[in-house]
């Protein structure tokens, strides 16, 4: 039974990588410092342990002595490009840091593949869309560069790796602020009758890809044989947030009306990734549709 650690195992997406992971029978290993992870997230299984632990944290090679896994799957990030604005310091010493902490880590005890996380906002300003992996990387925020900054220590480490880009995570168990997921923010609000707010005109384009494909990829990734490739993993299909936002209110049968607010600083307008090369390598074409996902969003 092979043993896969995940870092941020307890939040939304590591929770699902982890029930995927247990389903195909691995053997896993969860590290969660719970900031924004929820420890009930993850399900009490004989084949799953749970550390409360800081990545940056000076016994996290004792986890490694201790359980010696064949795969890390890296998901533990600081994911807020706001916060990255106001302290990119701790953006930088989670992103960056926490990385080449379990990076030396895999080296050590001889991880087989390091699979990170990391995301679209490492491209900038798009030059064009759809963006594939050969887009310059210019970022425009602190959480950008230090992602970007991540992959660059990734690739040389000299640990076989898959670095996904992901674009714009939404499902369940996503944690709620006001810098979560658009799609987040209006499920909460749409439930519970409560105002929608959307910042700038809510003409930028987005492309959403649901929580179960994002699991599926990873356990993909590992049972694999394709080792140092960067990525993209999205949909391949842009929405305006205006015509998310009429979608949403047709399935949830929500009435009032959006209040728009200012532009935040340092998201970018317009992104759409291409998934063409991910479908390519790992032969995944599965995608939930966002209508398909939306309908499983609200009947929770």
């Amino acid at each position: 039974m092979a043993k896969v650690l995940v870092t941020g195992g307890a939040g939304f997406i590591g929770s699902r990588v982890v029930e995927k992971l247990l389903s195909k029978n691995y053997s896993v290993c969860v590290i969660d410092n719970l900031s924004t992870g929820k420890r009930e997230n993850l399900p009490e299984c004989a084949n799953s342990t749970f550390y409360n632990q800081d990545i940056c944290g000076n016994s996290l090679e004792e986890i490694f002595e201790k359980e010696k896994p064949d795969f890390v799957i890296h998901l533990a990030a600081q994911v807020s490009v706001g916060n990255s604005v106001s302290d990119p310091y701790d953006d930088a010493r989670t992103n960056i840091l926490g990385s080449i902490n379990l990076l030396e880590l895999s080296k050590t005890y001889n991880v087989k593949k390091f699979i990170a996380a990391s995301s679209a906002a490492v491209y900038g300003i798009p030059k064009n869309l759809p963006i594939d992996e050969n887009h310059p990387t210019e970022p425009i925020s602190p959480y950008g560069l230090s992602k970007i900054t991540m992959e660059r220590y990734i690739r040389l480490s000299g640990v076989p790796y898959i670095i996904f880009r992901f674009s714009n995570a939404y499902g369940a168990r996503q944690y709620l602020s006001k810098e979560s997921g658009v799609i987040s923010i209006f499920d909460k609000m749409m439930k519970n009758n409560e105002q929608v707010s959307i910042f700038g005109d809510g003409a930028q384009i987005r492309d959403f890809v649901y929580v179960g494909d994002i699991a599926e990829i990873f356990e993909r990734a590992i049972a694999s044989d394709v080792n140092n490739e960067t990525l993209n993993f999205s949909t391949n299909k842009g929405i305006t947030v205006n015509e998310l936002f009429l979608m949403m209110r047709e399935i949830y049968g929500y009435k009032k009306a959006p209040v728009f607010l200012p532009e935040r600083e340092g998201e970018i307008r317009d992104s759409i990734l291409s998934n063409d090369k991910v479908v390519r390598l790992l032969r995944y074409d599965k995608f939930k549709t966002l209508s398909e996902g939306l309908e499983c969003l609200k009947n929770l």
